[in-house]
């Protein structure tokens, strides 16, 4: 902090408030402050996005400031300290996955990786394999890459899910083909938080000697992972999921077996050849120590961030009746949790939409919830700085509303009094 301090001497900037177990705590039930005595909404959305882990910006600062060299400059001394920053980033994210640091590319996040992952491959493989293997219930960046890769005469095979969310395995066997060259499942779903069998998925793909590429942004730093012993062959990675910078993410590409993309875009050949463009040295800086920070907090990260989950959960289930969890109960990262407040939607207030449309989630109609149902939905996401207050408070908050929706629904009482809704023809007038 000491390259801050002196900044904020100079009157360049405010000194940042530091997030930790130390800061003050509001008073149970009370919603959190800015700093500045005013209230502000609480954050149950890490899923989303994460805030910046002040270690991590500490590690940025030097290279937003005075360490500002272009790291493919081989000419001079402030080129030669950001190339080792930028090495240094490389290998923190590869250590993180169990990877060789020499795997690593950075990118601009998790939707570039997750691109250049599935059209790469599938372009530089198209002479010879046209097939694709992936699921209903991945990110909407790789089945949009899948769609534009079927303009192209590739054919895509999106295996269904479950009702727990799972993939089944028989399934996953069944649609191998000759000309397969890649499948793509996501390691946790980004919306009701089911972790698939990656390393079952892995031995699987391994044997029929076909490329495996995980979507791992909602995994990484949270859970353990292992590509070597995973059988993972790419896998992408987002900063703002593990508390590192917006704007940056890696891919990791196998070298043994060897792995081969066909590059996205043009340019001066950086990041060996896979991604052309200057590495901004400020963000990679802040994911590898993102990841490095993952690596030292996950284990308590994990046990805190179950007992917080586990404290929501038991509080709203014994005082609100029908809420039902998506996905598997026990494959699962604890901090999702997307659960169906049942005929919270009765009294006209949907609470989970996919963003910017008024459609249901795609993910939860694929696990067969009902459209009405998926509407009524809501993502719990508990993360690092959570605190047992924030989480008390958001129950408190939750509980109140619902019974007050409820009591105002009159199919709410027709539901108490056991009518099936659905059994009932409804007349406009």
């Amino acid at each position: 902090m000491l390259l801050w301090r002196r900044l904020a001497a100079l009157g360049a900037a405010p000194a940042p408030r530091r997030l930790s177990a130390a800061a003050p705590r509001q008073a149970p039930g009370q919603a959190p402050d800015d700093g500045g005595g005013a209230l502000r909404p609480l954050y149950m959305d890490v899923q989303a996005t994460t805030p910046l882990d002040p270690r991590v910006l500490d590690s940025m600062l030097p290279y937003l400031t005075v360490c500002y060299g272009n790291p493919h400059s081989r000419t001079h001394a402030y080129g030669w300290e950001s190339e080792a920053a930028l090495e240094k980033a490389r290998r923190q994210v590869a250590d993180l996955i169990g990877a060789d640091s020499r795997e690593i590319i950075f990118t601009s996040g998790a939707t570039e990786s997750n691109n250049m992952a599935i059209k790469g491959v599938a372009r530089f493989y198209k002479s010879r394999k046209k097939h694709i293997i992936t699921t209903q219930t991945e990110h909407k960046c790789v089945l949009d890459s899948c769609r534009s890769l079927e303009t192209e005469g590739f054919q895509v095979t999106y295996l269904p899910v479950k009702k727990n969310g799972l993939i089944d395995l028989k399934e996953l066997e069944g649609a191998f083909r000759p000309d397969t060259s890649l499948v793509s499942v996501m390691t946790v779903n980004n919306e009701i938080g089911v972790k698939q069998p990656i390393h079952d998925i892995g031995e699987i793909c391994r044997a029929h000697k076909v490329f495996f590429h995980t979507d791992a942004a909602q995994a990484i730093g949270k859970i353990p992972m292992d590509v070597n012993d995973m059988k993972i062959d790419l896998m992408s990675i987002s900063g703002h999921k593990i508390y590192g910078p917006k704007g940056v993410g890696a891919i990791y590409v196998r070298r043994r077996p060897r792995v081969r993309l066909e590059p996205l875009q043009s340019g001066g050949g950086q990041e060996r050849g896979l991604r052309s463009g200057t590495v901004p040295t400020p963000l990679a800086v802040g994911l590898g120590a993102a990841c490095e920070v993952a690596q030292q907090e996950m284990e308590y990260d994990h046990k805190r961030i179950s007992q917080l989950a586990e404290r929501l959960v038991t509080k709203i289930m014994s005082e609100v009746p029908d809420v039902v969890m998506n996905g598997d109960r026990e494959h699962r990262y604890p901090g999702n949790m997307s659960k169906i407040l049942s005929l919270l939607e009765l009294s006209g207030s949907s609470v989970a939409c996919t963003s910017a449309s008024l459609e249901p989630s795609y993910v939860l109609r694929a696990i067969g919830t009902d459209e009405d149902l998926a509407h009524s939905s809501i993502r719990f996401g508990i993360g690092r700085f959570t605190t047992e207050e924030e989480v008390d408070y958001t129950v408190q908050k939750c509980i109140q509303h619902v019974k007050r929706l409820r009591e105002m629904s009159p199919l709410w009482e027709m539901v108490q009094d056991g009518i099936d809704l659905k059994s009932i023809k409804w007349t406009q007038h």
